[in-house]
């Protein structure tokens, strides 16, 4: 037989981690370090066993069946290998418990075990995502009965008492303009609150519990009307009558992830606030989810250049490995700066945000971390499938065939993107987030994150794309029209400039412990350009969508 490609290899994604071996050594006292370690460790295994699995066996969706052989309604859901082993992993190693420990570590706790499990988990870490935003919603609402009644399942150590909750916004209207709602509630003749209506994506239908948006009957119209409510999902084994699950939807990538349309009618609710602006009440969720989203797009990037380099020192082409060939070993490069960047935006919003829910923040902090979340979502998710277009090119023909594994890492990775606000959405949230005090808080930021570092041109470059950014928010201020259209190249810049700033951080504390890869990828990371400003171009546009 003739030469036959061997496969490429995905090493241990905890043992080979510099940068996860590096932030946490930097920003972790060293008495924390042990259990965590251990946890890390046994995901890291979990995760090369996934991607060994997922090579020997075909792909698997979740299926929906919504009748037994009697005729009787029972909206059964089979779920994947991964799927049914996550609430061991979950509960077993903290995955989401961590991140609500009483101490300002403990997000960048969670987030490092999130980003060791998440392509591992086959998208278990959505409904987790949920699940922890419903958990800090309710914390958030004071509303003291349902806290005690759920958040023990949401937070608990035990598959057993282990509940999943998901978020019911969005409806055949829209994700992002929900004033739209048309979901009901009405109160029955014991003043029990039930829920009527149809939720058009419902990520986390196979939870035990959760949150949902409707309108109180008789309130008025728009956004402030709406209640938030939280619900449960099942009677003892059986799902609610009330809950019917009118099919699964067939999406580009995350097959794995059972999302459902779901009809509401009269499934028991209750509110957790007052029964008006639960968008509002919603707001708690966002940092928390966003994270999420952030952290599960640089996993994903990780994933790919990890299996990319590997395959490079495997596959021979014209006399030599893929890894000697200069241009080939340039785009690598390239890729792993800008993952660099990402990774270390998407951990410091992490961490930021356990220091902020603990009490531990500076005083411009807040404004950092309100500004600093959308940009980190909206800019990993796309740079996610930037990446992974660019991995799955780096294996040639081989990347497009569906039984290598490599074609679902660029399906999936669409969806970060698109979950918790699209980049157009996000965007406006930035210029919401700047007319606060978001750009000072960064300056600030900035300031204290150069100190020490001695790559001037790094620094030289940062300030002056921000002074541009300033110049830039200021000439546009007075006119909305063109402040949004150019709100997108806003954002990739400011997050640029904070991910570059952050490199130059990491990098001074690397080199003074013998590691020069960090200066390396902030240097290739500012040629990549930080600018990404455009010039407002009202009449272009208009002409060209005439």
């Amino acid at each position: 037989m003739g030469f036959l490609q061997t496969a490429p290899q995905l090493p241990h994604p905890w043992r080979s981690d510099r940068l996860l071996h590096a932030l946490l050594d930097r920003a972790l006292p060293a008495e924390r370090r042990a259990a965590l370690d251990t946890d890390l460790d046994v995901l890291g295994d979990y995760a090369v066993m996934a991607w060994q699995r997922a090579s020997t066996s075909t792909r698997r969706k979740p299926v929906l069946t919504q009748w037994d052989a009697w005729g009787r309604r029972v909206d059964r859901i089979e779920l994947t290998t991964a799927w049914q082993e996550g609430p061991v992993i979950t509960t077993g190693h903290a995955v989401l418990a961590a991140g609500h420990e009483d101490h300002e570590h403990a997000r960048l706790e969670e987030f490092a075990r999130v980003y060791l499990y998440h392509v591992a988990s086959e998208f278990y870490t959505c409904p987790l995502a949920m699940t922890d935003g419903a958990a800090t919603a309710l914390k958030a609402s004071g509303n003291r009965e349902l806290i005690e009644r759920a958040l023990p399942h949401f937070l608990s150590r035990d598959p057993a008492t282990f509940w999943l909750s998901g978020q019911w916004m969005t409806e055949t209207h829209g994700g992002s303009d929900v004033g739209n709602t048309e979901t009901v509630a009405k109160q029955d003749a014991d003043g029990q609150w039930r829920l009527y209506g149809r939720k058009w994506f419902s990520s986390a239908v196979v939870g035990e519990a959760a949150l949902a948006l409707a309108r109180p009957e008789g309130a008025g119209s728009g956004t402030g009307s709406l209640a938030l409510f939280y619900v449960e999902t099942m009677d003892g084994a059986e799902r609610k009558p009330e809950l019917i699950i009118d099919r699964l939807k067939d999406k580009l990538g995350t097959q794995e992830l059972p999302t459902a349309e779901v009809h509401l009618d009269g499934l028991p609710a209750w509110p957790l606030g007052e029964l008006a602006h639960g968008v509002r009440q919603v707001a708690p969720m966002l940092n928390v989810t966003r994270t999420w989203n952030a952290i599960g797009a640089v996993s994903h990037m990780s994933r790919a250049i990890s299996l990319a380099r590997d395959f490079a020192t495997r596959r021979q082409a014209f006399g030599r490995p893929l890894i000697e060939q200069p241009l080939h070993a340039r785009t690598l490069a390239d890729m792993q700066a800008e993952f660099e960047g990402a990774f270390a935006l998407a951990f410091e919003v992490a961490h930021l945000l356990g220091r902020v829910e603990h009490g531990a923040s500076a005083a411009h902090e807040v404004a950092l971390l309100r500004l600093l979340t959308p940009l980190a979502k909206l800019w990993t998710g796309k740079l996610a499938v930037q990446t992974c277009s660019e991995a799955i090119e780096c294996f040639g023909g081989a990347g497009y065939i569906e039984d290598t594994g490599l074609p679902q890492l660029l399906r999936d990775a669409q969806v970060y993107a698109i979950w918790e606000g699209t980049t157009n959405v996000l965007s406006l949230d930035n210029l919401r987030a700047l007319a606060g005090d978001g750009l000072d808080a960064l300056r600030t930021a900035t300031a204290r994150w150069l100190e020490g570092n001695d790559d001037m041109h790094a620094a030289s470059a940062i300030r002056q794309t921000l002074d541009a950014a300033a110049r830039w928010l200021n000439q546009h201020a007075a006119q909305r029209d063109m402040l949004e259209a150019g709100a997108r190249g806003l954002a990739f810049t400011l997050a640029r400039c904070a991910a570059a700033t952050l490199l130059a951080r990491q990098a001074t504390w690397s080199t003074d412990h013998g590691d020069r890869r960090p200066a390396a990828a902030l240097q290739r990371f500012i040629a990549l350009g930080l600018d990404r400003l455009v010039a407002p171009d009202a009449g272009n546009t208009a002409l060209l969508l005439g």
